[in-house]
């Protein structure tokens, strides 16, 4: 439950809420709590759930953790990737089976890795336009259980038996489906336009902005080790238990990917896309996981009003997209000065950076990209280089090659990590980097509350 804050309190926070230059319009929007599940490797822990199940329980761990009324929310918006077509609308069957009324309106967005991100930024054009007062957005991920179909000449014969007239046009229909029943289509792996799987696009991308192996794994020990100090350290506050039903019954407390290893085993592992010469690995890439997250999202007025201390302010949000090929995996680099400028600051104004993961390859080679003159003038259009980013101001806490990376789900992770790690590092603000399917990518900055 959350402390009441007095009324000098308020009085000094709204004193302290100057926003950025030409950054802040309508209502101060600020991030009240959040909350996420363990994240755990696919097919362990939470095998035998559904992915409602999990943002059930964000969404359950979430009111828990804040106290909020029922009566206070506004709506529901939940991100998920990989649809299972029995809950389709997520948002919705996840805040019934948390108990929530069936007066409050959900739904549910998709944009791959970036998808409880959108979720977070409706959320504040909800609150921005005075629609709603308090909203939560989160998301969820099982990636232990995908739906698997029948190819398309079964589905068709399947839905031509019902028009079937005679026994002869039923045999023969049901013959073409006993024909197919052995050729199922998976859920994609590679880019719809491309064809290209995203770890060969990041082998590439390595390469281009020359990353070594080396560097890669060392990066990859970085997040596993700093994400280990930062479990230990309590840092991880934002994890609620999920019990798990079955023959053996658990309470899942922690994360169960984070794995610190050596730079001599991790250069024995060979290429998991670009064979033989690839440099991207298991190890230096994040790997299927599950899980869920949820955020409170409030205007700052309503939240003083109704007895809460927020964590963070969300000051603003930028999209941006590129060529889904050649730069899919770029768009850190593209949105992180455009989050920047747009708020009329500074890269040195930037304290803390929380850059989503998918290799470890990408994440260095957007930090290359956005120190290079080349790049930055043929590409973007900028005078000259952007800027080195200070390797101590990202992902102190690890990040999505070590914590995982429920596609659903990270964006509410990278927000949490951010807000607390201003408030520990006396920080400023934050900015959030991620790339996702498509050649898209966000950029989110937040800024802690009451400096």
């Amino acid at each position: 439950m959350l402390r009441a804050v007095s009324r000098s309190s308020q009085c000094a926070a709204r004193a302290a809420s100057t926003a950025p230059a030409g950054s802040q319009k309508g209502p101060n929007i600020v991030l009240v709590d959040s909350v996420r599940t363990p994240f755990v490797t696919s097919g362990t822990l939470f095998k035998d759930m559904m992915a409602v199940d999990l943002q059930k329980e964000a969404l359950r761990g979430l009111i828990r953790k804040t106290g909020v009324d029922y009566k206070l929310i506004d709506h529901v918006i939940c991100g998920t990737v990989i649809q299972e077509c029995k809950t389709s609308n997520i948002a919705r069957e996840a805040a019934l089976l948390a108990g929530f009324p069936d007066k409050i309106p959900c739904h549910t967005v998709t944009l791959a890795c970036i998808s409880s991100n959108v979720a977070m930024t409706e959320a504040m054009g909800m609150l921005s336009t005075g629609y709603a007062n308090a909203v939560i957005a989160g998301g969820t991920e099982l990636l232990s259980d995908v739906p698997i179909r029948y190819n398309r000449k079964a589905r068709k014969a399947m839905l031509g038996i019902q028009k079937a007239k005679t026994p002869m046009a039923k045999l023969q229909i049901g013959a073409e489906i006993v024909k197919n029943l052995l050729s199922p289509e998976l859920p994609a792996v590679a880019e719809f336009t491309s064809g290209e799987t995203m770890g060969h696009s990041g082998d590439r991308l390595a390469a281009t902005f020359g990353v070594s192996r080396r560097e890669q794994d060392e990066f990859a020990i970085r997040s596993h080790t700093l994400a280990e100090a930062a479990a230990r350290g309590g840092k991880m506050s934002d994890i609620v238990p999920v019990f798990v039903d079955g023959k053996k019954p658990v309470t899942v407390k922690a994360d169960n990917g984070i794995r610190v290893s050596t730079l001599e085993k991790l250069s024995t592992l060979k290429p998991a896309f670009v064979k033989p010469h690839g440099t991207v690995t298991a190890a230096n890439a994040s790997f299927l996981t599950d899980g869920a997250s949820a955020a409170l999202i409030m205007t700052e007025e309503y939240a003083l009003a109704n007895g809460f201390k927020p964590k963070a302010y969300l000051r603003g949000y930028q999209y941006v997209a590129q060529d889904p090929k050649d730069q899919l995996l770029l768009s850190p680099a593209y949105v992180i000065p455009k989050i920047i400028e747009k708020s009329g600051l500074k890269l040195s104004d930037i304290d803390v950076f929380e850059i989503h993961e998918a290799f470890a390859g990408q994440v260095l080679a957007n930090l290359n990209a956005l120190d290079s003159d080349h790049f930055c003038k043929t590409f973007m259009g900028r005078s000259g280089k952007f800027g080195r980013l200070d390797m101590e101001k990202i992902n102190r806490w690890g990040g999505s090659l070590s914590i995982g990376h429920p596609f659903g789900a990270t964006g509410v992770r990278l927000a949490t990590h951010a807000a607390g790690r201003l408030k520990e590092e006396k920080g400023r603000y934050a900015v959030i980097a991620a790339c996702a399917a498509g050649g898209h990518g966000v950029g989110m900055l937040i800024e802690a509350y009451g400096k």
